[in-house]
């Protein structure tokens, strides 16, 4: 079992209650807010008191009550450092990853060639992005939202919170329709697409339930078998025949090639789209980590998975074998990947199971990170406990996924055999192209602004000379020492 969330709270879990603003804790009065970031259990437990025993007993066997409060540095822990990489390696070699190659050559008309260049160019952008981002939560010991103040200040967390927790949603709820579609598809009739749309969503429900350590230790080994399938399949479509000039003759020239290029890099862009979370999974970090680890860490867990599976789908693409061809065209992404495991009969079904299962480590830094977005509201919201609001997150996404299983799944990028007709794929890939857009056109503003503020303004001789760490929560501090 990894470790449960440490702090000095642990004694404090006999309870006292809340004297008026002030408490008693290890001999020293402190205020209310104080208590809540040094001992968010302590202050769940005197909160609610009626649900206390309750708390009491989910904080005892390791559930997080930390939520959006500053991490004080003497709570930090630096053994697990190496988990910037794998977290993003996980959650990023995933099955709704291969589609967005295929986007090059499906509505696009790239060649292999082109969209290989195009996916390392701007998916380096993309990364490296992120990866600044990430390099805050140390420095901090906040979560992104939260960081955001001291760049947009209160109203601009707030509208940073609100979109990114549409964000979250919306991808959360196409995560467990794809794997219950995928998971319904491999026996028709065999298992209820609704069955398979809870079965994801539950599965992705209990580590961000549990928390942060937990949330790190299932990515921390996720990533290894789906990245030895996506080799595997790699291998089965080279068996196939990659043709890598088979786009040639319809790709576009002039203006309209550089459009596509562009289009394209945006949408490889936003497929990086992790910038308003990176923060949230490495802030119990000390703040002496290295910045150049933490950078590289990240970039590499981005850059090496997204790439490599986006390349993947577009070398499926170049495959021109007629079966092949076909099975796009009926089934999408999913009727192709069908095809390339046919071989493997059964072999291949347990394979699309471990893919359609595979979501799950995408979905989770979505459930997660979203309850936090809702903390990031404000305090009345800061106020509810972590663990409430991922269990109402995971509510939404399931109804929603299972309300919206047969007409929702038209904004997939994906589809599976039996699920969608051409039609509906099309207009699937061409929903996902701008969804993915208007992610890289957020992502376009949100990171600069945050790198302005860092670089410019918060660093140590500049106009407001670094962060003011403990005003994060404090409206009126904030207002005088923030440039917006």
């Amino acid at each position: 079992m990894p470790p449960v969330d440490k702090s000095p709270s642990r004694s404090s879990l006999e309870g006292s209650p809340i004297l008026d603003d002030k408490e008693k804790y290890g001999g020293i009065e402190l205020h209310v807010e104080d208590v809540k970031e040094e001992a968010p259990d302590a202050f769940y437990i005197s909160k609610y008191r009626a649900l206390g025993p309750l708390l009491k007993r989910l904080f005892s066997l390791g559930v997080e009550a930390r939520g959006v409060e500053r991490i004080p540095e003497d709570q930090r822990d630096s053994k697990n450092s190496w988990d910037s990489l794998f977290l993003w390696l996980s959650a990023n070699t995933v099955l709704t990853t291969i589609p967005v190659g295929t986007l090059a050559q499906a509505s696009y008309n790239l060649t292999f060639p082109h969209a290989v260049a195009v996916i390392l160019c701007f998916g380096a952008l993309g990364a490296a992005a992120i990866a600044f981002v990430a390099t805050l939560g140390p420095k901090t010991g906040m979560r992104t939202m939260i960081i955001t103040r001291y760049s947009s200040g209160y109203v601009g967390c707030i509208i940073n919170s609100l979109l990114n927790i549409l964000m979250t949603l919306g991808f959360s709820t196409t995560c467990v329709i794809l794997g219950g579609q995928t998971l319904a598809s491999i026996n028709p009739g065999s298992l209820p697409l609704t069955v398979g749309v809870i079965i994801v969503s539950v599965i992705s429900l209990i580590p961000c339930f549990v928390g942060y350590d937990y949330v790190h230790t299932y990515e921390r080994y996720a990533w290894i078998i789906i990245a030895i399938i996506m080799v595997m399949l790699f291998g089965l479509g080279g068996e196939a025949g990659f043709d890598i000039s088979a786009q040639k003759t319809h790709e576009d020239k002039g203006t309209n090639f550089v459009a596509d290029i562009l289009s394209f890099g945006g949408i490889i862009f936003g497929s990086f789209g992790w910038g308003p979370v990176a923060a949230d999974y490495n802030c119990r970090l000390p703040p002496t980590t290295s910045s150049t680890k933490v950078f590289f860490l990240t970039f590499f867990g981005l850059f090496i998975p997204i790439t490599f599976i986006e390349i993947l789908g577009a070398a499926l693409m170049t495959i021109t074998d007629p079966a092949y061809t076909g099975a796009f065209s009926s089934g999408g992404t999913g009727g192709l990947l069908s095809q390339v495991l046919a071989p493997w009969k059964e072999g291949g079904k347990f394979i699309l199971t471990l893919l359609a299962l595979s979501v799950i480590a995408n979905n989770i830094p979505n459930i997660y990170s979203g309850a936090l977005c809702i903390q990031a509201l404000g305090r009345p919201f800061a106020r509810v406990p972590r663990f409430f609001w991922t269990f109402l997150i995971f509510a939404i996404i399931t109804i929603a996924g299972v309300a919206g299983r047969e007409h929702f799944s038209e904004i997939l990028c994906v589809s599976v055999p039996g699920v969608l007709d051409n039609t509906v794929l099309m207009s699937g890939f061409r929903y996902s192209s701008n969804f993915l857009s208007l992610l890289s056109y957020w992502l376009g503003f949100f990171v600069p602004i945050i790198a302005a503020e860092h670089y410019v303004f918060r660093r140590k001789d500049g106009p407001l000379g670094g962060y003011d760490l403990e005003a994060y929560d404090d409206w009126t501090r904030q207002a005088k020492n923030n440039p917006t």
